[in-house]
């Protein structure tokens, strides 16, 4: 095990300093960088290494314009004027990728014979890898602002039609307006919501 431990600074970045934005600075993400946030998000921990996350890094603005139609009238500006928009989606059809991408044994039979148990895990473990994107994306030098309020059906249709991946939430990514952001809310003390057994 490594006694090895992230520096103030790596913890302030990702975590005490960092912010949900409601806008962004006009100032481009590169591919490079996409693929760069992929590539610390694929090494995070799912069940089986099921890996169920799918992405579609919405930049261009047709894709932010079709993005926006579906989202809440809050949402719809804070995905236009961002320089990306993340769809985070979940293929209900992840265990397809199994023998390659867990040969230790079996586990596509798992999923393939229990639609409830494969739509629980991949809910849950796009979840996570939906976590990992906004931590890598931080890690990295960006900001983002995950968010709900937008029509998962029509998200689906526009983006996911004839596939068995499903929308799980969005997410914008650049680099933050601090004119954007709240005061930071309150958060739970440890004897607030913790306990030790």
């Amino acid at each position: 095990m490594s006694e090895e431990i992230l520096s103030d600074h790596g913890l302030d970045l990702i975590f005490r300093n960092a912010r949900s934005y409601n806008g962004f600075l006009d100032k481009p993400v590169t591919e490079i960088q996409l693929r760069a946030i992929w590539d610390l998000v694929k090494m995070g921990p799912t069940s089986a290494n099921s890996q169920p996350m799918r992405l579609v890094f919405c930049k261009s603005q047709d894709a932010k314009e079709k993005l926006a139609a579906f989202a809440s009238e809050a949402n719809k500006p804070k995905i236009l004027s961002a320089p990306v928009t993340a769809i985070v989606g979940m293929d209900l059809k992840f265990y397809d990728h199994l023998p390659r991408l867990f040969p230790h044994t079996d586990a596509r039979s798992w999923f393939a014979s229990s639609p409830d148990l494969a739509e629980t895990t991949a809910f849950r473990n796009s979840s996570l890898q939906g976590g990992y994107l906004i931590v890598a994306a931080r890690a990295l030098g960006l900001d983002t602002g995950p968010m709900s309020g937008f029509d998962n059906a029509g998200v689906d249709a526009a983006f996911f039609a004839g596939t068995d991946i499903k929308s799980n939430f969005i997410c914008t990514i650049g680099y933050g307006d601090p004119a954007s952001i709240f005061d930071r809310s309150p958060r739970p003390t440890f004897e607030d919501f913790v306990r030790i057994e």
